[in-house]
Protein backbone atom coordinates (compact mmCIF):
# COMPACT_ATOMS: atom_id res chain seq x y z
CA UNK A 1 0.00 0.00 0.00
CA UNK A 2 1.23 3.43 -0.74
CA UNK A 3 2.46 5.13 2.58
CA UNK A 4 0.32 7.89 3.64
CA UNK A 5 3.73 9.82 4.64
CA UNK A 6 5.19 9.56 0.69
CA UNK A 7 5.35 13.24 -0.76
CA UNK A 8 3.44 14.29 -3.47
CA UNK A 9 6.50 14.58 -5.47
CA UNK A 10 7.62 11.13 -4.44
CA UNK A 11 4.73 9.53 -5.99
CA UNK A 12 4.91 11.70 -9.41
CA UNK A 13 8.29 10.62 -9.97
CA UNK A 14 7.52 7.17 -9.49
CA UNK A 15 4.57 7.04 -11.83
CA UNK A 16 6.89 9.09 -14.17
CA UNK A 17 8.78 5.60 -14.09
CA UNK A 18 5.60 3.68 -14.35
CA UNK A 19 6.07 2.84 -11.08
CA UNK A 20 2.33 3.10 -9.46
CA UNK A 21 0.64 2.74 -6.33
CA UNK A 22 -0.53 -0.74 -5.80
CA UNK A 23 -4.34 -1.39 -7.57
CA UNK A 24 -6.06 -2.10 -4.17
CA UNK A 25 -9.02 0.27 -4.10
CA UNK A 26 -7.67 2.95 -1.62
CA UNK A 27 -7.19 6.35 -1.26
CA UNK A 28 -3.78 7.88 -0.23
CA UNK A 29 -4.03 11.47 1.12
CA UNK A 30 -0.52 13.55 1.32
CA UNK A 31 -0.02 17.55 1.95
CA UNK A 32 -0.20 19.49 -0.93
CA UNK A 33 3.04 20.81 -2.29
CA UNK A 34 2.33 24.34 -2.60
CA UNK A 35 -0.49 26.44 -1.45
CA UNK A 36 -1.78 26.96 -4.84
CA UNK A 37 -2.04 23.36 -5.99
CA UNK A 38 -4.21 21.12 -4.19
CA UNK A 39 -6.46 17.89 -6.14
CA UNK A 40 -6.37 14.53 -7.31
CA UNK A 41 -4.86 12.14 -8.99
CA UNK A 42 -6.79 8.72 -9.83
CA UNK A 43 -4.22 5.89 -11.10
CA UNK A 44 -5.56 2.16 -12.00
CA UNK A 45 -7.71 1.42 -8.53
CA UNK A 46 -5.91 3.87 -6.51
CA UNK A 47 -5.83 7.45 -5.69
CA UNK A 48 -3.96 10.22 -4.42
CA UNK A 49 -5.72 13.39 -2.79
CA UNK A 50 -3.74 15.84 -1.97
CA UNK A 51 -4.27 18.62 0.31
CA UNK A 52 -3.90 20.32 3.38
CA UNK A 53 -7.59 19.84 5.02
CA UNK A 54 -7.57 17.29 7.38
CA UNK A 55 -7.63 13.25 6.13
CA UNK A 56 -10.37 12.69 8.24
CA UNK A 57 -12.41 15.10 6.53
CA UNK A 58 -11.23 13.63 3.08
CA UNK A 59 -12.21 10.17 4.34
CA UNK A 60 -15.65 10.87 5.76
CA UNK A 61 -16.76 12.60 2.71
CA UNK A 62 -15.80 9.91 0.05
CA UNK A 63 -17.28 7.23 2.38
CA UNK A 64 -20.70 9.07 2.78
CA UNK A 65 -21.01 9.04 -0.96
CA UNK A 66 -23.28 6.82 -2.42
CA UNK A 67 -21.53 5.71 -5.49
CA UNK A 68 -18.80 3.21 -6.64
CA UNK A 69 -15.63 3.49 -4.08
CA UNK A 70 -13.29 3.29 -7.03
CA UNK A 71 -14.83 6.48 -8.74
CA UNK A 72 -15.99 8.45 -5.25
CA UNK A 73 -12.48 10.96 -5.79
CA UNK A 74 -13.64 11.72 -9.44
CA UNK A 75 -16.95 11.81 -8.68
CA UNK A 76 -18.65 15.60 -8.92
CA UNK A 77 -20.50 15.12 -5.38
CA UNK A 78 -16.64 14.95 -3.81
CA UNK A 79 -15.46 17.51 -6.01
CA UNK A 80 -18.41 19.95 -4.94
CA UNK A 81 -17.83 19.36 -1.31
CA UNK A 82 -13.64 19.87 -1.61
CA UNK A 83 -14.92 23.11 -3.45
CA UNK A 84 -17.46 24.19 -0.85
CA UNK A 85 -14.87 23.58 2.04
CA UNK A 86 -11.88 25.47 0.92
CA UNK A 87 -12.94 27.95 -1.68
CA UNK A 88 -11.42 26.91 -4.26
CA UNK A 89 -12.17 26.77 -8.08
CA UNK A 90 -11.37 23.90 -10.70
CA UNK A 91 -11.72 23.26 -14.37
CA UNK A 92 -12.20 19.72 -15.50
CA UNK A 93 -11.05 16.37 -15.11
CA UNK A 94 -7.88 15.99 -17.27
CA UNK A 95 -6.05 12.96 -18.61
CA UNK A 96 -2.69 12.88 -17.41
CA UNK A 97 0.20 12.10 -18.81
CA UNK A 98 4.19 12.25 -19.13
CA UNK A 99 7.03 11.86 -21.36
CA UNK A 100 10.94 11.56 -20.56
CA UNK A 101 13.45 13.79 -22.29
CA UNK A 102 15.12 13.71 -25.19
CA UNK A 103 18.45 14.61 -26.24
CA UNK A 104 19.34 17.44 -28.32
CA UNK A 105 17.59 20.18 -30.14
CA UNK A 106 13.87 20.70 -31.27
CA UNK A 107 13.42 20.06 -34.81
CA UNK A 108 15.00 23.23 -36.78
CA UNK A 109 11.58 23.20 -39.22
CA UNK A 110 9.63 24.15 -36.03
CA UNK A 111 12.27 27.49 -36.25
CA UNK A 112 10.85 28.24 -32.68
CA UNK A 113 11.22 31.81 -31.03
CA UNK A 114 10.88 32.62 -27.55
CA UNK A 115 9.21 35.22 -26.47
CA UNK A 116 10.07 37.01 -23.40
CA UNK A 117 6.56 39.59 -22.90
CA UNK A 118 3.88 37.45 -24.03
CA UNK A 119 0.08 38.47 -24.27
CA UNK A 120 -1.00 35.13 -25.51
CA UNK A 121 -4.35 33.95 -23.71
CA UNK A 122 -2.87 30.32 -22.87
CA UNK A 123 0.06 32.15 -21.49
CA UNK A 124 -1.20 34.28 -19.43
CA UNK A 125 -3.37 31.30 -17.88
CA UNK A 126 -0.13 29.17 -17.99
CA UNK A 127 1.74 32.62 -15.58
CA UNK A 128 -1.18 31.84 -13.00
CA UNK A 129 -0.45 28.21 -12.74
CA UNK A 130 2.77 27.45 -13.22
CA UNK A 131 6.31 29.10 -12.30
CA UNK A 132 9.05 30.10 -14.16
CA UNK A 133 7.03 29.98 -17.21
CA UNK A 134 9.05 29.73 -21.03
CA UNK A 135 7.02 30.58 -24.46
CA UNK A 136 8.09 29.68 -27.75
CA UNK A 137 6.46 30.74 -30.83
CA UNK A 138 6.48 28.46 -33.92
CA UNK A 139 6.27 29.01 -37.03
CA UNK A 140 2.75 28.18 -38.80
CA UNK A 141 1.01 29.22 -35.56
CA UNK A 142 2.25 27.35 -32.96
CA UNK A 143 2.83 28.10 -29.37
CA UNK A 144 4.62 25.96 -26.70
CA UNK A 145 4.67 26.62 -23.22
CA UNK A 146 6.69 25.27 -20.88
CA UNK A 147 7.03 25.47 -17.16
CA UNK A 148 7.20 24.11 -13.44
CA UNK A 149 3.82 23.09 -12.43
CA UNK A 150 2.69 20.65 -9.13
CA UNK A 151 5.23 19.62 -7.02
CA UNK A 152 7.37 21.53 -8.81
CA UNK A 153 7.35 19.03 -11.93
CA UNK A 154 7.69 20.36 -15.39
CA UNK A 155 4.85 21.03 -17.51
CA UNK A 156 4.18 21.95 -21.14
CA UNK A 157 0.79 23.15 -23.13
CA UNK A 158 0.94 23.60 -26.74
CA UNK A 159 -1.51 26.15 -29.02
CA UNK A 160 -2.16 25.71 -32.77
CA UNK A 161 -3.92 27.57 -35.09
CA UNK A 162 -7.51 26.70 -36.33
CA UNK A 163 -6.03 27.45 -39.87
CA UNK A 164 -2.72 24.99 -39.51
CA UNK A 165 -4.10 22.13 -37.56
CA UNK A 166 -4.36 18.41 -39.34
CA UNK A 167 -0.80 19.50 -40.53
CA UNK A 168 1.12 17.77 -37.55
CA UNK A 169 2.46 20.50 -35.62
CA UNK A 170 0.87 19.74 -32.72
CA UNK A 171 2.65 16.52 -32.16
CA UNK A 172 5.89 18.52 -33.63
CA UNK A 173 5.50 21.17 -30.72
CA UNK A 174 4.69 17.99 -27.82
CA UNK A 175 7.57 16.53 -29.08
CA UNK A 176 9.55 19.53 -29.07
CA UNK A 177 8.63 20.29 -24.85
CA UNK A 178 10.84 16.71 -24.73
CA UNK A 179 13.77 18.38 -25.70
CA UNK A 180 13.75 21.74 -23.91
CA UNK A 181 13.74 19.94 -20.62
CA UNK A 182 17.05 19.07 -18.53
CA UNK A 183 18.51 15.87 -19.70
CA UNK A 184 16.72 12.93 -17.33
CA UNK A 185 14.01 15.14 -16.44
CA UNK A 186 9.68 14.33 -17.15
CA UNK A 187 7.64 16.95 -18.71
CA UNK A 188 3.63 16.16 -18.06
CA UNK A 189 0.90 17.24 -19.85
CA UNK A 190 -2.91 17.68 -19.15
CA UNK A 191 -5.36 16.90 -21.83
CA UNK A 192 -9.62 16.97 -21.64
CA UNK A 193 -10.40 13.32 -22.93
CA UNK A 194 -12.99 14.95 -24.50
CA UNK A 195 -9.71 17.00 -26.88
CA UNK A 196 -9.27 14.45 -28.73
CA UNK A 197 -6.65 16.18 -31.37
CA UNK A 198 -4.71 17.29 -28.38
CA UNK A 199 -4.60 13.35 -26.70
CA UNK A 200 -3.92 12.17 -29.96
CA UNK A 201 -0.78 14.78 -30.42
CA UNK A 202 0.88 14.31 -27.23
CA UNK A 203 0.17 10.60 -27.24
CA UNK A 204 2.19 10.82 -30.97
CA UNK A 205 5.41 12.39 -29.70
CA UNK A 206 5.66 9.71 -26.96
CA UNK A 207 3.30 10.98 -24.11
CA UNK A 208 2.32 8.02 -21.71
CA UNK A 209 -1.11 7.72 -20.23
CA UNK A 210 -0.69 7.66 -16.34
CA UNK A 211 -3.87 8.63 -14.74
CA UNK A 212 -6.66 11.17 -14.86
CA UNK A 213 -6.20 15.06 -12.76
CA UNK A 214 -8.83 17.34 -11.12
CA UNK A 215 -6.87 20.29 -9.87
CA UNK A 216 -8.27 22.70 -7.23
CA UNK A 217 -6.86 26.04 -7.92
CA UNK A 218 -6.51 28.63 -5.26
CA UNK A 219 -9.08 31.64 -4.77
CA UNK A 220 -10.16 34.82 -3.41
CA UNK A 221 -12.07 32.64 -0.93
CA UNK A 222 -9.33 29.98 -0.08
CA UNK A 223 -7.90 30.16 2.90
CA UNK A 224 -3.90 30.84 3.25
Amino acid sequence: MASASASLGALLDAAARGVFPPPDGATTVVPQAAHRDAGVIAFTAHSVVFTDEDPRWVRSTLASLDCDPLAATMSARFHSAFLDRTGRTTDTVDLLTAATARPGAPDPRLELRELHDPDHPRVARARKRRDDVRVWSAAGGGVLVLGRGVAGRWETSIEVEEGVRHRGLGRALASAARHLIPEGAVVWAQQSPGNARSVRAFQAAGYRPVGSEALFFAGSGSPR
